[in-house]
């Protein structure tokens, strides 16, 4: 007997707009600096002028598509630059989500003592590190003060148990971050180590892209969630917003 749906009918997971931090970190790694200037919590940095330009046109993109598909929950990451986008994006797109809420889980990976570092900083100042993130994998290694990707994942399971448990049924916007992306993806289908780090080599999470799920009732005796789009930049292009791809500046070693 086939069971309770568990699932929302749609899910999508986005990265915030460029941030201030993107631009400072381009500058940093150009010139060849050991440190990125910027002088706020990570949390703080808010989007660039670009960013704000990206979200606008994702929510108008939002806004185009049918009710069906519309976002009606919002899941937000604590971080200027991700409320910044969802705010945009609600109020670009016109819709009424029933819930907006923050969720710290949702929050940029943590880089701890490796924070506004470039690579070139971090081999100066932190070989150690430098050799133990060649010795375990950007999976694994987790920085003094920091956190692995098995650290980000281990706090996404219990906020995709909550989404299963509370909005199921639902249609859902989550937006957060490119490492934060790529850890649900490797949660909800059930991925390797392997394959999770191959699409990250292969893919640079865009500023903006949607990815996305829709529950699909035929997979298993739940039914599963399953990929529909996965770093989608269209709606940026169409409007003619270019699109970004850079890491925040928090490190250049993701």
């Amino acid at each position: 007997m086939k069971q309770t749906q568990i699932w929302p009918d749609l899910l999508y997971v986005v990265r915030h707009g460029e941030s201030a931090g993107n631009v400072a970190r381009d500058a940093a790694t150009a010139g060849g600096q050991h440190f990125i200037d910027i002088d706020i919590r990570d949390v703080d940095v808010p989007l660039s002028d670009l960013g704000q330009e990206q979200a606008r046109a994702l929510g108008r993109w939002y806004g185009a598509l049918n009710k069906e598909a519309q976002p009606e929950i919002v899941l937000i990451s604590p971080y200027l630059r991700a409320r910044h986008t969802a705010q945009i994006i609600i109020e670009e797109s016109g819709i009424k989500p029933a819930a907006v809420v923050v969720d710290e889980r949702f929050r940029e990976k943590e880089f701890g003592i490796l924070d506004r570092m470039t690579p070139a900083g971090i081999v100066a100042s932190h070989p150690e590190q430098a050799e133990f993130r060649k010795l375990l994998g950007k999976f694994y290694h987790r920085p003094p003060g920091g956190e692995s990707w098995t650290d980000v994942i281990l706090r996404l399971r219990s906020a995709l148990e909550m989404i299963s448990r509370e909005y199921c049924g639902c249609k859902v916007l989550i937006v957060c971050h490119s490492v934060v992306v790529l850890c649900m993806r490797y949660l909800i289908e059930h991925m390797t180590e392997d394959e999770i780090l191959a699409i990250d080599k292969e893919n640079e999470i865009a500023n903006c892209s949607v990815t996305s799920y829709v529950y699909d009732p035929t997979r298993g005796p739940r039914g599963q969630l399953s990929l529909d789009l996965f770093n989608f930049v269209a709606p940026l292009e169409e409007a003619g917003a270019p699109v970004t791809s850079k890491p925040d500046a928090k490190v250049g070693a993701r």
